[in-house]
């Protein structure tokens, strides 16, 4: 298989239709074998019943039916993983994204990038609510994961599947796959895409995501910088607690014995006040804690690096075309 498309799908029913004519439309006339795989998040509104009906009129659909609502970022794992192209397209199922846009991230690709990521230059979304957040969060996820783009965003993107296949998501950090797949040593480009106001349904996307994105973000960092070896920044924050803490204990020693030996008042004064010891050995304990925290962060990453064999999701069912396209 040539081509993968995997798109989440939560609530679309108004959309499918018109999503799989589209894609289709595009992707037949490439000449390239592809394969659609569009994974039902547990969708109340009729979306899965819809899906079914299609897969008798439409080519090469693999249909995922998730047991409940999982996330964005548990779908588009799921595709990911049941998929079989050699490059795998991601995309929302909103109509935003345009399918005919594919052929240019396949060129991107064709070029010598491991990942193309779509570019919403022309954004027609609500300005303060969608497009301001995510113009602050570009910025932000750019400068701390250290590979720039304009618009992590951006559902519609492509992949090698060397490149992606052990990339393992969780939270909402399905946005953060370019950047993950740099690490692996993916080189990232980016393609300037059409982008349409959506004309049917209501979107799943809000300002309350900000925190949770922000908290992945952090994840990422960790994931990028230190996990291959947790116990640099663990053991660094012990390090800014406990040095300080031997330093006033150290104080506190030399400030009884000053007092011992050459009768000192400020000395014997500063000794007993509880404030100057308790704060000493707060600030060690708080440094041995950081330090410790490291170590068993170093046996737990060795955990996750052996046994990522469990999905975050549920599948209840799964459906194929009854018929291939020629």
């Amino acid at each position: 298989m040539d081509l993968s498309i995997v798109v989440p799908v939560y609530n679309e029913v108004e959309n499918v239709e018109i999503l799989c004519d589209r894609i289709h439309e595009s992707l037949s006339v490439i000449g390239r074998s592809y394969e659609v795989l569009l994974v039902d998040d547990g969708s109340s509104d009729g979306t899965w019943d819809k899906l079914v009906a299609l897969s008798k009129k439409y080519p090469n659909l693999h249909l995922i039916h998730f047991r409940g609502n999982f996330g964005q970022t548990a779908a588009m794992s799921a595709g990911i993983r049941e998929s079989n192209g050699d490059i795998i397209v991601t995309m929302d199922a909103d109509l935003q994204n345009d399918p005919s846009d594919i052929p240019l991230l396949l060129e991107c690709i064709n070029r010598g990038a491991d990942v193309a990521s779509g570019w919403r230059k022309d954004r027609k979304d609500k300005f303060l609510s969608r497009r301001l957040p995510s113009i602050i969060a570009n910025k932000l996820i750019s400068k701390i994961t250290g590979i720039t783009l304009h618009d992590y965003g951006c559902t519609l993107k492509a992949y090698r599947r060397e490149v992606i296949k052990d990339v393992h998501l969780y939270g909402e950090m399905h946005r953060f796959i370019p950047a993950l797949a740099s690490w692996v040593g993916a080189t990232v480009d980016e393609v300037i895409v059409k982008h349409y106001p959506r004309i049917a349904g209501e979107s799943k996307y809000g300002i309350s995501r900000t925190l949770r994105v922000v908290l992945d973000l952090l994840t990422v960092k960790f994931l990028l910088r230190y996990s291959r070896g947790p116990i640099q920044i663990f053991g660094k924050i012990g390090m800014i607690f406990g040095f300080p803490g031997l330093l006033l204990l150290l104080g506190m020693i030399l400030a009884h014995l000053s007092h011992l030996l050459l009768g000192t008042e400020f000395a014997a004064g500063l000794v007993k006040r509880p404030f100057w010891i308790m704060s000493s050995f707060m600030l060690i304990f708080f440094g041995v804690q950081f330090v410790c925290m490291g170590l068993l962060a170093e046996i737990q990453i060795r955990t996750w690096y052996e046994s990522q064999d469990k999905a975050t999701y549920v599948i209840k069912e799964t459906v194929k075309s009854s018929r291939a396209s020629n």
